[in-house]
């Protein structure tokens, strides 16, 4: 733009001096033929019998004259200067140029009025213009087809490893083919990166499933022992509370480490996904599991899947847990004598569940951190371990679904699982 810039101040500068030049080469071209002329007819062609010569147009743009001279100096010049022609002075671009013939010497001017010249300077400036306008913008089209030329493995690096990658990362990626050091190192090092991440995740999912398959024999063995220490008949009363009470942790620790042993199993992807389900059999199933719950606090459940669309390459058993946990959590987090409806619809070639309660609902700013392990509710009405809806999330990833929730305080909450059609 400083060059554009640069360029268009000094346009005028730049045009009057090509008019100059223009009309100097004009006007030795003009003396060549005249000499042509001379040489070829003679000085009688232009003098015709008088002792000069002298012509002009007819407004007085041009004129040429031819006459002897005394003076022995040899001029040879352009330069701009005033002439009277026919009692008007006017300014001219003239050439001067002496020669000899035979004995005597001989003056040519050949001359422009200034004003001639000066009147091709617009049209010379506007064309320049509008050629600077058309380099400029093929200018700018070439470097965007050069610049998104040589920057192509770049966006082919952001597809591969950032926008279209799904955790946990594909191992053995292969590299993008590209001559340019930076990109193949910028592309190794994602890559790198990215094994990283997978090898720490690996060893997490490792851990979380080992801890929880070994805690399990120690509770076993643990609630084998409480049990007969509550037939004995010399445990006391209040040892029995005790040990209820004990019993009663044990329990909880047990769920939290079949929770985390269901996530780690799907994470590392031990279910198929080769099955059909219908919905509407296995919303049945789960309200016949839950229905004493329920019960106990006079919930409704409402189940309308009027579109009941075939859910194809998908895994029972994960579904089931999925919704299980999401009216679990309607149930949990309700209200007395409240309700739940189950339904779903077709949208963008889309088929969406709708799990909707009208409970105590989840503030604005706990909805990102939902699905966090161990992340629990702000209520005092309920207990739990934080771990339903971390199993929710991991089956949705698992499942290649979408899960979006919609929550406001003291109204309710509403979850919709997206299917792909």
């Amino acid at each position: 733009m400083a060059i554009v810039g640069l360029f268009i101040l000094l346009l005028p500068f730049l045009v009057r001096q090509i008019a100059s030049d223009y009309t100097n080469f004009s006007l030795q071209n003009q003396k060549k033929k005249v000499l042509q002329n001379i040489k070829k007819n003679g000085l009688d062609y232009y003098f015709q019998g008088d002792d000069n010569y002298g012509s002009y147009t007819m407004l007085k743009e041009e004129y040429i004259s031819l006459e002897t001279t005394t003076s022995n100096l040899r001029i040879d010049t352009i330069k701009t200067t005033q002439r009277i022609v026919e009692q008007d002075t006017l300014t001219y671009r003239v050439l001067s140029f002496t020669f000899k013939t035979g004995n005597k010497n001989y003056l040519l001017e050949i001359g422009k009025t200034t004003a001639s010249i000066n009147l091709y300077n617009d049209s010379l400036q506007r064309f320049a213009l509008y050629v600077l306008v058309i380099l400029i913008a093929l200018s700018i089209i070439i470097d965007l087809i050069f610049t998104r030329q040589l920057i192509r493995p770049l966006s082919h690096i952001i597809k591969l490893r950032l926008s279209s990658t799904k955790f946990p990362f594909k191992k053995n990626q292969t590299r993008i083919k590209t001559s340019t050091t930076d990109f193949r190192y910028l592309d190794d090092s994602l890559i790198s990166l990215m094994n990283q991440i997978n090898e720490a995740f690996d060893k997490e999912r490792e851990f979380t499933a080992n801890a929880s398959h070994e805690f399990m024999t120690p509770i076993s063995i643990l609630q084998n022992k409480m049990e007969n220490l509550l037939s004995e008949e010399s445990t006391t009363e209040s040892d029995q509370r005790h040990i209820v009470d004990m019993m009663r942790t044990l329990e909880r620790l047990k769920k939290i480490s079949r929770s985390l042993l269901l996530i780690s199993r799907i994470e590392n992807e031990q279910f198929i996904k080769q099955e059909t389900v219908e919905p509407s059999k296995l919303f049945a199933e789960i309200q016949e599991e839950i229905e004493h719950r329920l019960e106990e606090k006079n919930i409704k459940i409402n189940i309308n899947l009027q579109k009941n669309h075939l859910l194809q390459q998908v895994n029972y058993d994960l579904l089931f847990q999925l919704f299980y946990n999401l009216v679990n959590n309607a149930i949990k987090f309700n209200s007395k004598n409240g309700n739940i409806v189950i339904s779903d619809d077709i949208k963008n070639n889309k088929y969406i569940i709708q799990v909707e309660d009208n409970g105590i609902g989840i503030a604005e700013h706990q909805l990102p951190f939902i699905f966090d392990r161990f992340k629990k509710f702000e209520s005092t009405q309920t207990s739990g371990h934080g771990l339903g809806l971390a199993i929710v999330k991991s089956i949705i990833i698992y499942l290649n679904l979408e899960i979006e929730v919609k929550s406001k305080p003291g109204t309710g909450t509403k979850f919709e699982i997206i299917f792909k059609l």
